[in-house]
This record gives C-alpha cells, sequence and structure tokens, in this order.
C-alpha cells in the first residue's frame, strides 16, 4: 500500500498541541514516523499554522521557540509546494481554499479537518475530508 498524501488543517495542529488526549495529538505523533502517509505544506499554510499558534500560545501552555521547533520538523518531513494557481473562490472561506489548492497540487486525497462541512464537493477532485479519528481509523492507528 502507498502512502496517503494529506494536508492538515490549522484546526487539527491547533488542538493536537492544546490537549494531549484525543486523535490530533496521536496524529500530530504519527507525523514523520508513521509511513502510511506523508503531509503536505505550502507557505500560506505554514504561516497560518505560525499566526494561529503563535496568538494562542499561552493557551497551548508553549513558546514561540517550541511553537518554531514543531513547525521547523513539520516542514523537515512535509512535502513541500509551491502554489501558482488560483482558482478561488471554490469554497465559502478563502481559508479552505488555500487547504483545496494544496491537496490538489499535492495530489493530496484527504483533507484532515473538523470542519468537514466547510469541504462539501472537494470530492471533485479526488479528495475527501476527514476527522483525525476517521483517518487514524484508516490507516489503522486506530480500531
Amino acid at each position: 500500500m502507498s502512502a496517503l498524501e494529506v494536508v492538515i488543517d490549522t484546526n487539527v495542529l491547533y488542538a493536537g498541541l492544546r490537549s494531549r488526549r484525543g486523535a490530533s495529538f496521536l496524529l500530530l505523533q504519527e507525523i514523520g514516523r508513521n509511513r502510511a502517509f506523508r503531509i503536505h505544506l505550502s507557505v500560506p499554510l505554514l504561516l497560518e499554522y505560525e499566526e494561529v499558534t503563535k496568538r494562542n500560545s499561552r493557551a497551548l501552555g508553549l513558546s514561540h521557540d517550541d511553537i518554531d521547533d514543531v513547525l521547523n520538523y513539520l516542514c523537515s518531513v512535509a512535502g513541500l509546494h509551491d502554489i501558482f494557481y488560483l482558482w478561488r473562490p471554490f469554497l465559502p472561506d478563502p481559508e479552505d481554499d488555500m487547504l483545496l489548492e494544496l491537496a490538489v497540487e499535492a495530489r493530496c486525497s484527504r483533507i484532515v479537518t473538523f470542519n468537514q462541512r466547510d469541504f462539501q464537493g472537494v470530492e471533485q477532485f479526488g479528495v475527501r475530508a476527514v476527522t483525525p479519528q476517521e483517518f487514524l481509523s484508516e490507516i489503522g492507528v486506530l480500531q
């Protein structure tokens, strides 16, 4: 079985950093270690990760240096992509369009998010929006 190519929504990263319980934290632990999937990043997504996590660093209990370490690790294991085309708007939220554009460019089959409703219609691009729990079940980490 080849690795699934995925994009992780900012809400999943935030949830995984905020609590050591739950599927989001488990998913973050699997990044770079589990050969069943590979994450993908673009500059806009990385900047969004940085902005949201640093703005909420106190709530996360992390210093800005800690957050930089997390983001640097994600960059070291992710497929990195430049987005040269914008065919927005497709989804109601431009931030979600950014994720869809990355998923299409990186040939990802999954967007891992808590906001599945916001990604209605992405199936026409060969992408499914799934929750962290659904994704971990799919790759055999959860049963």
